[in-house]
């Protein structure tokens, strides 16, 4: 029988959960044991692999973000909104109190370190979307790790609850807000 395959992806966020995630430390070790990593931001796989577990970290902030949701989303079986970020929208939904062109042009040009002045403008750049949103607002989200960000503890309970088939569900000095 094969080990089931988990995926985790970089949405719109800081990477802080997956800082955590690397501070399972040798419990990474024994996750390798138990399941294979098939793509991460670490590994950077450009087309998301089929999997059993994806965990999702980040708010959805622009085109880029959605289409990698929807297309993990349609390739996993389970979807872990995986901190507040993708749980809630968290930080980067603060981009929501304002007009989207003004905040284009204070990052782009009244910023004080601007040195060109222009806001960049290019197909090749993911247009940013009106509003951001957590991932639950676009797909099915299927179990959620809060936390800014989980800690190491807290997602070695989900990691560990979703290989044993169960939902996570986590309580206690497993929610910590400090």
């Amino acid at each position: 029988m094969s080990k089931p395959k988990i995926a985790t992806v970089w949405l719109g966020g800081c990477s802080g959960c997956h800082m955590s995630l690397l501070d399972l430390d040798e419990r990474l070790v024994e996750m390798a044991k138990a399941a294979t990593l098939t793509a991460s931001p670490i590994t950077d796989i450009k087309e998301p692999p089929e999997v059993d577990v994806v965990l999702v970290e980040g708010a959805v902030c622009n085109t880029e973000n959605l289409a990698v949701l929807r297309k993990v989303r349609e390739r996993a079986k389970i979807l872990v909104a995986f901190g507040d970020c993708a749980c809630f929208g968290n930080i980067p939904t603060m981009r929501n109190f304002f007009a989207l062109e003004d905040v284009l042009q204070r990052g782009y040009v009244d910023t004080e370190s601007t040195a060109t002045g222009e806001v960049p403008r290019s197909a090749e750049l993911p247009e940013l979307l009106e509003k951001v949103q957590p991932l639950s607002y676009y797909v099915k989200v299927d179990a959620n790790l809060p936390g800014c960000p989980p800690s190491a503890e807290a997602i070695w309970f989900a990691i560990t609850e979703l290989l044993a088939g169960r939902k996570p569900v986590a309580g206690g000095s497993l929610l910590r807000y400090d």
